[in-house]
């Protein structure tokens, strides 16, 4: 079939190649000029030099494996792009999990790295291990209208801050009081418990447009029609010869394109925006049956009602560290941090370790509040008082819609809008959160729906 894929985030790539490869000529269409979506390279300068950074800073764990294989089918070497290290949940003084770099079975990994958490007594691990294994018998299954705080009672306060806390909010975005009980399980059982190295850390060493949608368009453009950027898709309909998309370039030029089926992979109110285009009442009367209507409808309604967290990323320089000789600003390439309402940040990235400039920190603030200047002021005096690094301001970037609200009872659309419509992205129905996993994941079943 000839299929076009609006939209050339993560999920928007997965479904362009898994269509590609099951035999489909797919035109990939992207309205930025610089394809990741949410996880994208943005380009700035500091200190005069220009500087490419991410409009946030991610990271991707070993349980990933549907974004690993991606990235190996589009060429992408992950042994090189991917620094890989053992689960470490530990703070500047030294407190927190590491997990072992022993290739032993996943529970026995967690096991180790739960024991030995530095600056935790019998009792933090003790309440630990018992609530663990509480989950196990279970099955990783729990109500539907349960919160992660709910979920954990019974945690002593030093087990909660510091492993489940900074865990959901990384994973969810969305603060363990509020958030789905039901996805948190899942991460934990796959991250902890599935399979040995499914809870390694994998922190980019190169941008994130690099480190897939680059990449993913040029193994686009050796197969098929070169995917499009800079181009907008304005609207949607249906017609006796299939459907057809209204398009306008940077130029301002516009152009209406034939396609046997299309492939919504842009944000949910983008995606409800084409879809309610799709439902004049000429397409309606002639091609559209009542079933589909109504389907349409509910879908929009549901993509609608999605309510959302903000992400901001917080981009520092350590004042003389240019000049230093050493290349670690800090003692780990990812730290996790005290927080608090006067000091947001939960985790601390030392870009320098991982490809960047000496003494680049990036400062990840999730669920975040506030405005951009009273963000930065609050990590800034985050950074220098529980770090001890005197820190000068590079750039901060709030994604105010970063992810939606992953909370008990959420209704979330599905992959399937009508015959020959189909919507992907990390918010559509699935088991996992707004995660660049859930995103690939979304991609390839929506690849696999066309047939």
């Amino acid at each position: 079939m000839k299929v076009a894929v609006v939209g050339a985030g993560w999920a928007g790539c997965a479904a362009a190649v898994e269509a590609t490869q099951r035999g489909h000529q797919v035109t990939l269409f992207e309205s930025a000029r610089i394809a990741g979506g949410r996880a994208r390279r943005v380009e700035t300068t500091a200190a005069g030099q220009p500087l490419q950074i991410d409009n946030g800073q991610h990271i991707l764990i070993g349980a990933y494996a549907e974004t690993l294989r991606l990235m190996n089918t589009v060429g992408v070497d992950t042994t090189t792009s991917l620094l890989r290290i053992p689960l470490r949940l530990q703070f500047p003084n030294g407190e927190g999990l590491n997990f072992p770099d022993w290739r032993v079975p996943a529970a026995v990994q967690a096991l180790i790295g739960m024991l030995g958490a530095r600056g935790w007594n019998w009792q933090d691990k003790w309440s630990l291990l018992r609530v663990a294994r509480r989950w196990q018998a279970c099955g990783f299954k729990c109500t539907a209208d349960m919160t992660v705080a709910t979920l954990c009672g019974g945690l002593s306060p030093r087990a909660m801050a510091g492993l489940i806390e900074p865990l959901c909010v990384s994973a969810l975005n969305t603060p363990a009081e509020r958030a789905s009980a039901q996805v948190f399980l899942r991460i934990m059982q796959d991250a902890l418990f599935s399979h040995a190295g499914g809870s390694d850390l994998l922190l980019p060493r190169t941008d994130l447009s690099a480190l897939l949608p680059d990449a993913a368009l040029t193994w686009l453009t050796q197969r098929g029609p070169a995917p499009r950027l800079g181009v907008r898709v304005d609207a949607l309909t249906l017609g006796s010869e299939g459907w057809r998309i209204g398009v306008r370039g940077g130029d301002s030029s516009s152009s209406d394109e034939r396609f046997d089926a299309v492939v919504l992979a842009c944000p949910p109110t983008e995606a409800a925006r084409l879809v309610e285009t799709l439902l004049s009442p000429a397409t309606l009367n002639v091609h559209i049956n009542a079933t589909s209507k109504a389907e349409s409808i509910r879908w929009i309604a549901l993509a609608n009602s999605l309510q959302y967290e903000a992400l901001a990323t917080v981009y520092a320089q350590v004042i003389h560290a240019a000049s230093s000789a050493k290349t670690a600003c800090l003692s780990q390439p990812m730290l996790a941090l005290p927080s608090a309402p006067e000091a947001p940040a939960q985790f601390v990235f030392d870009r320098g370790q991982l490809g960047g400039p000496t003494g680049l920190l990036a400062f990840v603030v999730s669920a975040s509040q506030g405005d951009t200047a009273q963000i930065s002021a609050q990590v800034l005096a985050q950074g220098q008082r529980q770090l001890g690094l005197q820190l000068e301001l590079v750039q901060t970037i709030i994604e105010k819609r970063a992810t939606f609200a992953c909370t008990p009872n959420l209704q979330r659309p599905e992959p399937q809008i009508a015959p020959g419509l189909l919507a992907c992205g990390d918010y559509i129905a699935g088991p996992y959160p707004a995660t660049l996993e859930g995103a690939v994941r979304s991609g390839l079943q929506a690849a696999k729906l066309l047939g």
